[in-house]
């Protein structure tokens, strides 16, 4: 009886051990409903598209990962293993069915597949499409300076600034925050892109959303058509991770880098994508946030049948919301959580966010090399990506970096209700 008291968790610990038990029981439900799922699409895109793109259930990395190809490529392994005992017997049992066979993807977006079935197909949504075009969506804020009709020289142009937003964002997460502020309309030309997949910019079906990929949409569709012989760069939680790699390509050309709520973790002996993985979406029922990162992050089929309900439908929504709050425009943080696919957001997710952590480091010490002013800006109060967990151990990777820990802030108000501050810090920097 003695030996079995010791087996048994003490008091104080059953409420952990109940709630840990109920999150092994709800993701092993989810397992099975997402392999469900799995046959479920693999039918529907059978019949409703020409040439279907498989799901990642049965595709193995293990070889490509030992032969380097995962660095070469960019793409993530995370997008192959998220594995659980429940989901791996399941797959066995039902056999390569559903995403069996994958379409090897071309991440040429000038070869971008037209939306698929499950996405959104409207005029605004598919506008990108109708005019065949591969350049992201931006807006340009003009310098308000006295002198603004002149023509700028070369050397003025150093004083632009490229604004860069996080996951499932748009522009409009900085041109409708930072933009109008008095401090912000001075000398320099502001510039917000909506990324690669998001917002009104491309979202090809036959993309894989790499790292990489992001860097050169950028690279075609801003800095060498507005010809940006040197900017500034400001970034956003995932859009951190995109601004540090696109600086450590052009360290010459980058004069500072603002990032805010970034995203970083130290390298252990795990894969950093797997590290970042469970970070950011680990399997918890509380608090909801981390929950629904998790269900979107670990579960293919679900995510795009929650997007499938949410994206695809969105003006049905946006209808609703504007009846039920008796307004006449829609919140920008809820309007730009549906503006992507779910081919765009899960791709990005897994090789930008997990994958592009395995060249945080590299990326880092660029800048780091070359000298180029870093200022991060972090919320104490970020429950997403914790200031001791990120931030903190940036600085100690970059030491001549300039860290402000703001009181009473989280991931998203760090920049949301401080707009004024934050362009006088951003000017002034």
């Amino acid at each position: 009886m003695a030996a079995l008291a010791d087996l048994m968790p003490c008091p104080a610990k059953w409420p952990g051990a109940a709630m840990a038990a109920l999150a092994a029981a709800v993701f092993a439900a989810l397992d099975v409903v997402d392999v469900l799922l799995c046959l479920v699409y693999g039918v529907l895109d059978g019949f409703l598209e020409e040439s279907p793109l498989g799901c990642y259930c049965h595709r193995n990395r293990g070889k490509a990962a030992a032969t380097g190809e995962e660095e070469a490529d960019g793409v993530s392994d995370t997008l192959y293993v998220r594995r659980s005992a429940c989901r791996d017997a399941l797959l066995r049992l039902l056999g390569p069915v559903g995403g069996g066979t994958r379409r090897k993807e071309d991440a040429s977006p000038a070869k971008a597949r037209s939306p698929r079935w499950s996405d959104c197909g409207c005029g605004k949504c598919g506008k990108w499409w109708s005019n065949g075009g591969d350049r992201l969506h931006f807006v340009l804020q003009e310098p308000t300076a006295p002198n603004k009709e002149e023509t700028r020289s070369e050397s003025d142009r150093g004083d632009d600034a490229i604004f860069i937003h996080g996951f499932t964002s748009s522009s409009s997460f900085w041109a409708q925050t930072v933009f109008p502020e008095p401090a912000a309309a001075n000398h320099r030309r502001l510039i917000a892109v909506d990324l690669l997949g998001f917002g009104d910019s491309p979202k090809p079906a036959n993309c894989a959303y790499t790292l990489r990929d992001h860097v050169e949409a950028i690279e075609r569709s801003l800095v060498d058509p507005l010809h940006l012989g040197s900017f500034h760069l400001v970034s956003h939680s995932m859009g951190c991770t995109i601004a540090i790699a696109l600086a450590a390509k052009h360290p010459a050309r980058v004069k500072s880098v603002t990032l805010v709520a970034p995203l970083y973790f130290l390298p252990c002996e795990e894969r950093a994508s797997q590290v970042a993985l469970r970070r950011l979406a680990e399997k918890k029922l509380w608090p909801p946030l981390l929950f629904g990162s998790a269900v979107m992050s670990w579960y293919e089929h679900i995510g795009r049948t929650i997007c499938f309900v949410v994206c695809k439908n969105h003006r049905f929504w946006e209808w609703l919301i504007k009846i039920l709050t008796r307004t006449s425009g829609v919140d920008i943080v809820v309007r730009d959580l549906t503006r992507h696919t779910h081919h765009s957001a899960w791709h990005t997710m897994h090789n930008v966010i997990c994958g592009g952590a395995r060249a945080q480091d590299r990326n880092l010490e660029a800048l780091a090399a070359a000298g180029v002013p870093v200022r991060v800006v972090h919320g104490d109060a970020d429950q997403v990506v914790p200031v001791e967990c990120s931030s903190r151990h940036l600085k100690s990777k970059l030491p001549h970096a300039e860290l402000r820990v703001v009181g009473g802030r989280d991931h998203r108000t760090v920049v949301f209700g401080r707009e004024e501050e934050l362009a006088q810090e951003l000017r002034a920097f």
